[in-house]
């Protein structure tokens, strides 16, 4: 009987090196993201800001976040709710606000204006 033999390669999908300073500059950026997430969320949920705008004409730091974590910050919509809503416009509940498309952006904006 032959035995198999594992081959390994060098190039197995490693990310590159980063040097410290890129490493913290990466860093500092997330957290500026993350400050301004938890500010927009506090909007969201104090009635500054309204859901509509935010899906409508989202900044540049809230489209990787998950639409699903936006209408949580929103009054009145919980788990149940939100995922009720994404079900009927045929949204992922993992899907980020910049990775909508143009006919659910537009569905759930119109769902939400009820």
């Amino acid at each position: 009987m032959a035995t198999a033999t594992r081959t390994t390669s060098s190039n197995t999908s490693m990310a590159p090196e980063r040097s410290l300073n890129q490493r913290m500059d990466a860093l500092a950026r997330a957290n500026q993201i993350r400050i301004k997430r938890a500010q927009l969320k506090r909007d969201l949920k104090s009635g500054r800001l309204s859901i509509h705008t935010l899906l409508l004409n989202p900044p540049e730091y809230v489209e990787t976040a998950k639409v699903f974590d936006m209408l949580l910050a929103v009054p009145k919509y919980g788990r149940v709710k939100v995922n009720k809503i994404l079900a009927h416009c045929r949204i992922s509940p993992s899907k980020t606000i910049g990775g909508l498309s143009e006919r659910q952006r537009s569905e759930l904006v119109s769902l939400l204006r009820r």
